[in-house]
């Protein structure tokens, strides 16, 4: 039995609200960080806490955008997004504050924590990996943004997984190498699975819509959830 809680935080004046999900009342769980796409933390996401929940983790969908803000899946979000991609000191800043809010809840092992993003959410992954956080042990960006911040990325201690679509136009092949030189440079510990003829989404199986670069992809979608779980339990459950 899944349990499910409403957690509030706050960035500065922003208030946020995350949903955790968690299968036992025990304590010291490893927590994974559910980091929403651009429509915001909407109940697909809050799914993807509960599933983490049932393969033994602590599950928490975390809130960018603040509590209120949502977008539509089938909609044009870019105005909800684009103030943290044109800004990514205060994304950084709005992770931290959800990272900290995950840390202090009693039954969370603080020292087993990871974060997985989805398109926007990636992005999301990729920076609280990039700014050298030592609570972070795993981020898995799927299908995302893989833009390089502004500042300089510090050493990554996080151990990084890119599950990325080879036909994604929003992450072309120059963006994917200049990436993987980015987190060598970083000295982490990192895999690439691209998978061929995958668009962007590949694992949205609502969005099809090729001419704007989205379609489900099936097998990708199998591949990815299967190299996310196999991951998870390496770099978290390792530490148990």
């Amino acid at each position: 039995m899944i349990h499910a809680e409403l957690l509030e935080y706050r960035d500065g004046e922003t208030v946020c609200e995350a949903y955790v999900a968690r299968a036992t009342p025990s304590d010291n769980q490893p927590c994974v960080l559910i980091a929403h796409d651009w429509s915001g933390r909407l109940t697909h996401i809050d799914r993807m806490a509960e599933d983490m929940a049932a393969q033994g983790y602590v599950g928490v969908a975390i809130d960018v955008y603040g509590r209120g803000n949502r977008g539509r899946i089938e909609a044009d979000n870019s105005e909800l997004m684009n103030p943290f991609m044109n800004d990514r000191a205060l994304l950084l800043r709005r992770l931290r504050a959800a990272l900290d809010a995950a840390t202090s809840l009693p039954f969370v092992d603080s020292h087993r924590m990871a974060i997985v993003g989805y398109c926007f959410g990636g992005l999301c992954a990729l920076d609280l990996a990039r700014s050298g956080d030592p609570r972070l042990l795993a981020a898995i960006s799927i299908h995302g943004v893989l833009s390089k911040p502004p500042a300089p990325t510090h050493r990554i201690g996080a151990s990084v997984l890119v599950l990325h679509g080879w036909e994604d136009p929003y992450a072309p092949p120059g963006e994917v190498l200049e990436l993987t030189r980015e987190l060598t440079q970083a000295g982490a510990d990192w895999q690439l699975h691209a998978y061929g003829h995958a668009l962007h989404a590949f694992t949205a199986q609502d969005l099809n819509d090729p001419a704007k670069g989205l379609a489900f992809h099936p097998k990708a979608a199998m591949r990815a959830r299967q190299s996310q779980l196999s991951f998870l339990a390496e770099t978290l459950a390792g530490h148990r």
